[in-house]
C-alpha cells in the first residue's frame, strides 16, 4: 500500500515532465517571435467622430494621410499632430501639419508628417509604427478650437 507522499510524487513525476515540455515549447515559440502580439494586432487609422481618415498610409519616407471633414460645418486651421507611441518602430515623430480650410464633406489633400523624424531615423519595411494623432479645428464663424483623437497603428510599408 502507497503512502500519501509517495502517491503525490509520482503524480508530479509523472505529470510534471509533460508541463514542462509544453512551457519549453510555448517558451521557444515565444522566443522566435510566433506569439508576438505586435504582429497579430490589425492596421487602423482611427479618429473619433466628426472626422474620418479616408486614406493612411506608413512607408518608410514619412505617415500619409488624407483627412474626410464630415463636421456639418466647414473649418478653418485644421492642425494635425501625429506623436509617434512608446515602443513604435520611429520614436521621434512629433509633427504637425496645418490646413488652412477644410469645407464640409471635402476631402484633405494627402499629408505627409513626420517625414523629417523618417530620414533620421528610418524604420525598416514591416516594422510597426504606433502613434497618437490628434486634429485641432475650429468651425467656420467660431473663435473656440477643438480637439478629436486617434490611433494609427500600421505596418511600414516601402
Amino acid at each position: 500500500m502507497m503512502k500519501k507522499g509517495q502517491a503525490a510524487m509520482e503524480f508530479l513525476m509523472t505529470y510534471g515532465w509533460a508541463i514542462l515540455v509544453v512551457l519549453a515549447a510555448i517558451g521557444a515559440l515565444a522566443y522566435f517571435g510566433v506569439l508576438s502580439p505586435g504582429k497579430l494586432v490589425p492596421d487602423k487609422c482611427t479618429l473619433g467622430p466628426g472626422f474620418d481618415i479616408k486614406d493612411c498610409k506608413v512607408s518608410t519616407s514619412g505617415v500619409q494621410l488624407t483627412l474626410y471633414n464630415g463636421l456639418g460645418a466647414d473649418v478653418t486651421s485644421v492642425a494635425t499632430t501625429v506623436t509617434a507611441t512608446a515602443g513604435s518602430a520611429v520614436s521621434a515623430c512629433d509633427e504637425t501639419n496645418v490646413t488652412a480650410f477644410l469645407a464640409n464633406g471635402q476631402t484633405s489633400t494627402m499629408m505627409t508628417i513626420c517625414s523629417t523624424a523618417f530620414g533620421a531615423d528610418t524604420p525598416s519595411i514591416g516594422e510597426r509604427f504606433d502613434a497618437d494623432i490628434s486634429v485641432v479645428y475650429t468651425k467656420s464663424g467660431e473663435t473656440v478650437n477643438h480637439t478629436i483623437s486617434g490611433k494609427i497603428q500600421r505596418k511600414v510599408e516601402q
